[in-house]
């Protein structure tokens, strides 16, 4: 006949159960020592500055299958990336595509001049 197992909570009892037997044997013995508790300093973590958001911009790239770029143009000429996208299709039977880039916008600079 099969053993009926335990449950989580029966098996939770004894273990306790051996956990206070244990203690009251430890306390009540002389010969144990006690090791004196020494408080921690709570150590203060920097924080890090929060960085402002790097400034980003939208420019068309013209890409061919190979992810070889052909061509950039600005967000707002995307006719004229259009164009080349068809210019290249009928120039060739490789495909092209049409995909946004992000990049970063880096502040030119000032001169010493100026």
């Amino acid at each position: 006949m099969a053993r009926k197992t335990p449950s989580r909570l029966e098996l939770r009892k004894q273990i306790e159960a051996a956990e206070t037997k244990k203690k009251k044997t430890a306390d009540g013995d002389g010969a144990t020592k006690k090791k004196k508790a020494t408080k921690k300093k709570a150590t203060r973590t920097k924080r890090a500055k929060a960085k402002d958001p790097q400034r980003k911009r939208l420019i068309w790239g013209v890409y061919s299958a190979s992810m070889k770029e052909e061509g950039r143009f600005a967000y707002d000429e995307r006719e004229k990336a259009e164009a080349m996208l068809t210019h290249l299709r009928a120039r060739s039977k490789k495909p092209y595509f049409i995909q946004p880039i992000k990049e970063a916008i880096t502040e030119p600079l000032p001169e010493d001049g100026e």
